[in-house]
């Protein structure tokens, strides 16, 4: 048996180089083609999340972030002019999960709301593993407060259960208490507590030119 979780920063739906397109398609069809049992998103659309779901047959969960405020309006210009709106098109984060046993409980928290708003949100699955997902703030000081306030929230949530935490953390290097670091990629981090898993091992999936941030996959291993 296995467990795979994803950590994927979606750049609001947008790619490098920049299209000027709605690039829903291409993203759903990477994320339902890929194996995993766990994504968590950050600067999803906030349309997005539960036709991704659909896609790729899973069931979701979603935080609003920041810029959400006239969200139709925001909507139809960045599903035109994706590349004009940039991150003004509105913005959340989404956990997805795939055959787990069905996602039971879903909280969150607000981390801040200076110098924008960001939260911390996790879903307990089936199984009572809990699954949490972060987008830090971008500048370091900022985005190691935020992580602090996060990674309490998560631990006083799960209480004694398994724990995967991660996401796009704004931070490079990156230690916290109570928790093992299982996989990193640039920003993007996963941290896990509980697993009874002998092995882990983390790779980058090919995305082309989808987002600025490249897929992050932990596979769990006995």
């Amino acid at each position: 048996m296995s467990l795979r979780v994803l950590t994927w920063n979606l750049f609001h739906g947008r790619a490098v180089p920049p299209r000027n397109a709605d690039l829903f398609d291409a993203f759903a069809l990477r994320l339902a083609g890929w194996r995993w049992d766990v994504a968590l998103l950050q600067e999803v659309p906030p349309w997005w999340p539960a036709a991704l779901a659909r896609a790729c047959a899973a069931e979701t969960r979603f935080a609003l972030t920041s810029r959400n405020a006239l969200l139709p309006l925001r909507q139809r210009v960045a599903t035109c002019r994706p590349e004009l709106s940039k991150a003004n098109g509105g913005g959340c984060n989404a956990i997805l999960v795939r055959d787990l046993g069905g996602v039971d409980v879903h909280v969150r928290r607000r981390l801040c709301v200076w110098p924008e708003r960001r939260v911390v949100h996790a879903v307990r699955v089936g199984a009572g593993t809990w699954f949490a997902n972060v987008h830090a703030s971008t500048h370091p000081p900022h985005a190691r407060r935020d992580l602090v306030r996060a990674h309490a929230a998560v631990l006083r949530w799960a209480g004694d259960a398994p724990i995967v935490f991660g996401g796009d953390c704004n931070v490079v290097r990156l230690a916290l208490p109570d928790v093992e670091h299982v996989g990193a990629s640039h920003v993007d981090h996963l941290f896990a507590r509980g697993l009874a898993y002998a092995h882990t091992r983390e790779q980058t999936l090919e995305r082309g030119q989808l987002s600025d941030h490249a897929p992050l996959l932990v596979t769990f291993e006995d």
